[in-house]
């Protein structure tokens, strides 16, 4: 089964790669690439599908015409001001470092390429996430991955993630983003796609749940760095510290984060 963490972490860190039934039904309009047209709006939200490289249009339409199941996840609020949550979707790796090292879940990720990134959620699904389209509002992935469980194992498949972010202001005055996701999976299996009615609850659910899990767990995260940013700091530098571009990154995201009505930051070491 597809990615949860592929949205997750790029999602998050994504960060990155889910509610079941979504109607996808009505589309307000579409873009046109050399042959294929990928509808631009997806469960009442409209991205800028004219403006992907058309190369991929064909693979996304792909999936979304043929899904296995799609799903919706949110808004879910994050924490972090506009542009340091930008910085840290561009930084799987770190964010999932970061993750790990403060034990805020097991996920890892490496970098595979331009936009290209490899990552594992520690239960279970783990695969490649590509990121297709970028703008500041929203954001276009292209997955392929797998999800062993006891229940239904090495299922794998493909997937597209719409995700949609918004600048607004959290119930103490400060800067967060709410981000929405689409997602639109497809089985490889050919054998369990064709029991896709029976399957489309677990799977449908599974991927919501794990979309959820990726953004709540980079919203804990956020929470951290402003409450307690030496030890995040701690946790960055600590043998083998992370690489000096994303230790110097993670200094000047924690100092750049403000705090409601002046107040300083906790010092302790433990949240």
């Amino acid at each position: 089964m597809i990615s949860s963490s592929l949205g997750l972490r790029s999602a998050g860190a994504l960060a990155l790669l889910g509610v079941i039934g979504l109607s996808t039904a009505i589309y307000s309009g579409s873009a046109q690439s050399e042959t294929c047209s990928v509808p631009s709006e997806h469960a009442g939200l409209t991205f800028s599908i004219d403006k992907v490289d058309p190369g991929w249009a064909c693979r996304l339409l792909e999936i979304v015409e043929n899904y296995t199941t799609v799903s919706k996840v949110g808004p879910i609020r994050t924490g972090l001001p506009e542009s340091l949550y930008h910085h840290m979707l561009d930084r799987p790796p770190l964010a999932a470092a970061l993750i790990n090292r403060l034990e805020l879940g097991l996920y890892k990720s490496e970098a595979r390429g331009l936009g290209r990134y490899w990552g594992d959620d520690g239960e279970g699904t783990r695969g490649i996430v590509q990121l297709v389209y970028q703008d500041r509002n929203s954001r276009i992935y292209y997955l392929e991955g797998s999800h062993d469980s006891r229940l239904l194992p090495n299922i794998s498949g493909k997937a597209v993630v719409f995700l949609k972010m918004d600048p607004v202001k959290d119930a103490e005055g400060m800067d967060a983003m709410d981000s929405t996701m689409v997602s639109y999976m497809r089985l490889d299996n050919r054998l369990l796609s064709g029991v896709v009615s029976l399957l489309r609850p677990f799977i449908g659910g599974t991927i919501k749940r794990k979309l959820g899990k990726g953004v709540e767990t980079v919203n804990r995260l956020s929470h951290l760095m402003r409450q307690h940013p030496d030890r995040v700091l701690l946790k960055a530098t600590d043998p083998p510290p992370l690489p000096d571009d994303d230790v110097n990154f993670v200094k000047q995201a924690l100092g750049s984060l403000s705090y409601p009505g002046g107040a300083t930051p906790s010092r302790a070491t433990t949240p």
